[in-house]
């Protein structure tokens, strides 16, 4: 055969591979609203960019009639491109093709871009389609899904990894989506669950539908395993596209920058009206990251779980940076379960890759009742305080109202290694608020009073002039400045300038026992 020949014999070949499970499933495909294996990494890298490995491989198995089937690729297309300009790899799995089934080919494939990415320090994409391990290859499918788990471990915190959800995943295969670091689901299309809505039934007698037991809303806002909701396919690729903005592309590594087209030096006179005069009235803590950050640009992270705090990326000044902050416009701001263990899962990945992590604090403390207690809220809680304090990054934060109690010293405070610390002249820093301590401490004086409301009123506004204010953590350097609103942003860009080169090491060890 010549040459000549052989060319053409392997271009019929490519194109054979490139059709996946043929042109009827892939009508199937699309008929579902969802794109195929190869679209998907169309839209996701910079165009021209994809290169890909493993193209002609096929599975190994010679039981229950597969010999007579071996479709190149296995069932999932991998390789690397460019994202922007940067090095990433790559798998889309290819539910036209066993429907996207795993099989011990189809693990090696995925095995082989995550140890390149190891290698070369670059993130990983994971876009996943798979109705789970392949039935015919028995344990020595389990045992692929066991080798990819183990890389994504090794991996985590070395190179970011970011799984998007784009149609079924279900049992085993949930894990390796759980072990990233962050997770997209899509409205419709995407289901994630460890036993499907047949098998719940039949155990445990509810009755519930794919989408309620693991849809996108559900996992987006109810247990929090997914990062980012999607109304469409092309929505999450360009969403993965925005994250890789803010993020390194390893652990060595630094930030990509951003435009920093916004005035360094800007000062925004409507920060002076945020805050409501009543401390007891709330507003959203949106209001002032949009007008601190670059451009107003903020990437929420889990935004639909645990309102109660918020967490995502910025740049401040071309800085890339991890945004912590209380919602005082949702349960007061207060931390609860869902949003310590919300906000300690972000802030450990902000330091793994260098983050800095800018916390905005409006905290009454932490959420009493007895589902809080029994749920483990100590336990819970500690992991916030945990991640603060195991975090090396810079660390910057900024009091605008409330820090009470325990609350005061887990969000970030100097005493956990906070760099920077700043407080509005509207901040209160003390051991619970005032009404409640007048309360504990002239219970009796008020009772005896003969008008107890006056009584109480002249106690409140006695707490509040000595302790409910930033100057008595200032006058112990445990505020570095009490600052004009206004004055927020050039401040907090001054510290990263600053900060670019802070050294600071944990103790040696081999890991921490951080209280999970």
């Amino acid at each position: 055969m010549s040459m000549r020949e052989k060319l053409e014999l392997l271009e019929r070949r490519r194109a054979e591979s490139e059709l996946g499970g043929g042109a009827e499933k892939l009508k199937q495909q699309h008929a579902k609203g969802k794109l195929s294996a190869r679209e998907r990494l169309d839209v996701l890298l910079d165009e021209g960019s994809f290169v890909e490995l493993d193209r002609f491989v096929t599975h190994r198995s010679h039981d229950f009639g597969l010999e007579a089937q071996r479709p190149y690729g296995d069932g999932v297309v991998t390789g690397y491109g460019r994202v922007d300009g940067r090095l990433v790899y790559v798998f889309s799995q290819d539910f036209t093709v066993f429907g996207g089934s795993l099989s011990e080919a189809h693990a090696s494939k995925i095995c082989k871009v995550l140890d390149l990415a190891m290698q070369n320090g670059a993130p990983v994409i994971g876009l996943n389609d798979s109705g789970g391990a392949r039935i015919q290859e028995g344990v020595v499918s389990l045992g692929g899904y066991a080798d990819i788990f183990l890389r994504n471990t090794l991996a985590s915190g070395v190179v970011p990894q970011i799984s998007a959800i784009l149609g079924p995943c279900a049992g085993g295969a949930v894990y390796s989506p759980a072990i990233t670091d962050f997770v997209y689901m899509v409205r419709g299309t995407s289901y994630m669950f460890v036993t499907g809505p047949n098998v719940v039934k039949t155990v445990t007698h509810e009755d519930i539908s794919m989408e309620g037991l693991g849809g996108a809303d559900t996992h987006g806002g109810t247990s929090g395993v997914s990062h980012f909701t999607a109304a469409s396919e092309l929505e999450c690729l360009q969403g993965i596209r925005t994250l890789l903005r803010y993020i390194p592309s390893n652990n060595v590594d630094a930030a990509p920058r951003g435009p920093a087209r916004d005035p360094r030096d800007r000062r925004d006179e409507a920060l002076l009206d945020v805050l409501p005069d009543s401390a007891n009235k709330p507003y959203d803590m949106h209001d002032v990251l949009r007008r601190v950050v670059d451009d107003g640009d903020f990437l929420e992270v889990q935004k639909d779980f645990a309102g109660n705090i918020l967490c995502g990326f910025a740049h401040l000044g071309g800085h890339a940076v991890g945004i912590v902050a209380n919602q005082p416009a949702v349960l007061a701001g207060v931390l609860d379960i869902s949003a310590s263990v919300k906000a300690a899962r972000f802030i450990r990945f902000c330091d793994a890759f260098n983050i800095p992590l800018v916390t905005f604090e409006d905290v009454p403390g932490f959420l009493p009742g007895v589902a809080q207690e029994h749920g483990g809220i100590i336990k819970h809680g500690a992991k916030l305080l945990y991640a603060y304090c195991e975090a090396t990054v810079p660390k910057l934060t900024v009091i605008t109202r409330k820090a009470y109690g325990g609350a005061y010293d887990v969000m970030s405070s100097k005493h956990i290694r906070g760099d920077v610390n700043l407080a509005w002249p509207t901040a209160e820093i003390a051991v619970m608020g005032p009404k409640g301590a007048v309360e504990i401490l002239f219970r009796r004086e008020i009772a005896d009073a003969k008008d107890p409301q006056a009584a109480m009123d002249a106690r409140v506004a006695e707490y509040t002039d000595k302790f409910a204010n930033p100057y008595v953590a200032a006058a112990r350097g445990y505020v570095d400045d009490v600052i004009d609103p206004r004055e927020t942003r050039p401040r907090l860009i001054d510290a990263l300038d600053m900060l670019q080169g802070k050294r600071a090491k944990n103790p040696p060890k081999k890991h921490g026992c951080i209280p999970l």
